[in-house]
């Protein structure tokens, strides 16, 4: 049974994700057992790793928004300045 603590709300569109990433991977095995050329299996193992990487990206910064914002909340803004720096420079990730 799933902890309702950390369930959020992107969640669900990250399952879709990565079961659309899933879906493809497979894909992408059948291609190399058949034989297809490695440009194009290359092509596709890049896609499957960008949706992956979003995955985990939307995954970081929803927890970071979310959880953290639980901790730091009641902090006075001069002593959140790291923590909002932090959450900022994950965009990068």
């Amino acid at each position: 049974m799933p902890d309702a603590d950390h369930l959020h709300q992107s969640h669900p569109e990250i399952v879709k994700r990565l079961k659309r990433a899933d879906g493809h991977l497979r894909s992408i095995v059948e291609m190399i057992e058949a034989g297809r050329p490695c440009l194009d299996i290359a092509q596709q193992l890049h896609a499957v790793e960008k949706a992956i990487g979003q995955a985990k990206k939307t995954l970081i910064q929803d927890h970071l928004d979310n959880c953290l914002e639980e901790v730091v909340g009641p902090l006075a803004r001069e002593q959140r300045r790291p923590i909002d720096e932090f959450k900022e420079i994950t965009k990068y990730l």
